[in-house]
């Protein structure tokens, strides 16, 4: 991998001259065409089980980078050791107007404005069934359509079909570019909207036990949404909370792009994300997992994570500036970390700072 980051530094500055999304896009479809590597070790030292999952690293690509599920299995020969795919919504639509996706680079950061743009429920359970049967842990991530009538029903349709094929769901209800969609993380809405999540996966045609439900969070939460979510999460049993989203504030940034609309992700966001993640920790008293997510870049950045709480980390945007080497360059630092503060291993070291 050491050789994949090299021809990396080396290509990014090509691609940094692409319009954010196109390049985007032309790193999808080099994973889909890339040969088949084998997923990362069930057993390693990295190994953790969470949710009933077992999952052989910690680290995963966030939800985003593979919205369709197109290369869920290119992501896994990477290191990662989970995949979440999505946002799907149970029709096809083309989210916002382009453009939508824009890199600070002076910040090491991205603003989206994508809005959920995605081919629909049916050609992602189509893609999804090929792949049935291979190993690897692969999240999907559901959502609602930005015209629905019933953005509730929506999720319940989607929690339907793919919990035949999904080792987890996370329900995504954070997002800042579809309008009204983050009303949905307040305590009644998020009470009917899980009891119907949960209904519909029960009630799906399965040979196995339900997923997991996950819920992902905004980071831009009052205390009172945040000790409310925890008493739901502890009350539903939920799998886990994916701490956290994107941010509609903005830190001081340096990038010409820093005034645009949307979502902030990247270094800026790391530390409003690491004080989420001790923030949900308390409230929940480590009832309910936690998957850290927002500025993670480097090993130190993931193991700060899960010692401040989270069972799992999760990172997207530190891709775009380090290359798909990333999650083995982390898991070999980690790996490293855990040895040298004395931890036999990562559920050990959960929550230990």
């Amino acid at each position: 991998m050491r050789g994949a980051a090299m021809i990396y530094a080396l290509l990014r500055p090509l691609l940094f001259r692409l319009e954010a999304e196109s390049a985007h896009g032309l790193a999808l479809r080099a994973l889909r065409l890339s040969p088949r590597r084998a997923a990362a070790r069930g057993q390693g030292p990295l190994a953790t089980d969470v949710a009933g999952i077992a999952f052989p690293n910690p680290i995963g690509m966030a939800a985003g980078f593979d919205k369709d599920g197109e290369a869920p299995d290119a992501l896994l020969g990477l290191g990662f050791g989970f995949a979440e795919v999505g946002s799907i919504t149970p029709l096809p639509q083309p989210g916002n107007p382009r453009p939508r996706l824009f890199r600070l680079a002076e910040d090491r950061a991205v603003i989206n404005r994508m809005g959920f743009n995605n081919g629909g429920a049916q050609a992602a359970v189509d893609r999804l069934e090929a792949r049935a049967g291979r190993p690897g842990v692969i999240g999907i991530n559901i959502g609602a359509n930005k015209d629905s009538a019933d953005r509730i029903a929506d999720y319940a349709t989607m929690a339907r079909l793919m919990a035949p094929l999904a080792s987890y769901l996370a329900v995504n209800v954070s997002s800042p570019n579809t309008p009204g969609l983050r009303a949905l993380q307040d305590e009644a809405a998020l009470t009917a909207l899980l009891d119907a999540v949960i209904a519909a996966c029960d009630s799906a045609s399965l040979a196995r036990p339900p997923p997991p439900v996950f819920l992902k969070v905004a980071p831009d939460l009052e205390p009172a949404d945040i000790d409310a979510i925890a008493r739901i999460a502890i009350d539903k049993r939920l799998g886990a909370l994916i701490v956290s989203n994107t941010t509609v504030s903005r830190p001081p940034l340096r990038s010409p792009h820093a005034g645009e609309a949307g979502g902030l992700s990247g270094a800026p966001l790391k530390d409003l994300a690491q004080q989420r993640l001790r923030d949900f920790r308390r409230a929940t008293g480590g009832a309910v997992p936690l998957v850290g997510v927002g500025g993670i870049a480097s090993a130190e950045d993931a193991w700060a994570r899960i010692r401040a709480g989270a069972s799992l980390v999760q990172l997207y945007s530190a891709m775009v500036y380090e290359g798909p080497g990333i999650a083995h360059r982390i898991g070999k630092g980690m790996e490293r970390l855990m040895r040298r503060d004395g931890f036999a291993s990562i559920a050990e070291a959960v929550g230990s700072e």
